[in-house]
């Protein structure tokens, strides 16, 4: 990854659910919740919006999906923050809701269809920051990403604030952990894809590869990178050219333009 020392990731803090059901977590921001509600595979155990956010959640819940608990709660402002994590930016809205199920990398690759271009799957080692990995999952989303890959330990547990940063494509694009992010790789590989790792120090652009209809791309954390045998499992080493003073890229950022390159003039 293109990364600098002035932003390294941040470990993920434990957030206690408050009023939250056992084994459900909260989901808050307008695109985050009505991503959820649209979303047949979740189970909703708690809907809490502010008053003054009712005109705004009743389309919502009249179009969604998803499994939803008996009757939405309506509160004061006040009321709400309560339940969240300090300075979740809520919007006026949020939902307790059950995991969604596991999804593993081997599913995914069983269901690409034979032909078409391009397929590509996202590759996370060591980013532990969820906003970083949320907003991963936006740009996986915007670009048709099959799904964004992150390892078992490590990477940050599905929180609102990472939910949030997705704005809604946590529920479109799969999130997947990975025992062995060494194993995935080989994975993608006997499914036919090529994995291009983003480093600075690589000798070619990312433009400058001529890469086929399956294609994973791998990020390392910012400051350390790709971890060794991450980086000599990657079929080829790609940097983004930069200009100006700053001579690197956020994780996030990276990922998006990544994911622009690799897609340009390609019909998915």
């Amino acid at each position: 990854m293109q990364s600098s020392h002035a932003g390294r990731e941040r470990r993920p803090s434990a957030t206690k659910e408050r009023g939250a059901p056992p084994g459900a977590s909260w989901i808050y921001g307008r695109h985050a919740v009505a991503a959820a509600l649209a979303n047949p595979s979740r189970r909703l155990r708690r809907i809490v919006a502010a008053r003054d956010a009712e005109a705004e959640l009743l389309p919502l819940l009249a179009a969604a999906r998803a499994d939803l608990p008996p009757r939405p709660e309506f509160v004061e402002r006040a009321a709400l923050a309560q339940l969240l994590p300090e300075d979740a930016v809520h919007q006026g809205m949020a939902i307790a809701a059950d995991p969604l199920p596991r999804q593993e990398l081997r599913d995914i690759v069983a269901s690409l269809p034979a032909s078409g271009a391009p397929h590509v799957v996202v590759l996370l080692d060591q980013v532990s920051d969820p906003h970083n990995v949320g907003a991963v999952l936006r740009s996986a989303a915007a670009f048709a990403a099959l799904a964004v890959i992150v390892t078992e330990h490590g990477a940050p547990p599905v929180t609102g604030a990472l939910a949030k940063a997705a704005s809604g494509a946590l529920e479109t694009v799969p999130l997947v952990r990975a025992g062995n992010l060494v194993r995935a790789l080989e994975q993608l590989k006997e499914a036919g894809f090529w994995c291009v790792g983003l480093a600075e120090d690589a000798d070619q652009t990312l433009a400058a590869l001529d890469l086929p209809e399956r294609i994973a791309l791998v990020l390392g954390a910012e400051g350390g990178g790709m971890r060794r045998l991450t980086r000599e499992r990657c079929d080829f080493l790609a940097r983004l050219p930069t200009r100006g003073a700053l001579n690197s890229l956020n994780v996030s950022n990276a990922a998006a333009v990544a994911l622009y390159e690799v897609t340009r003039g390609k019909d998915g």
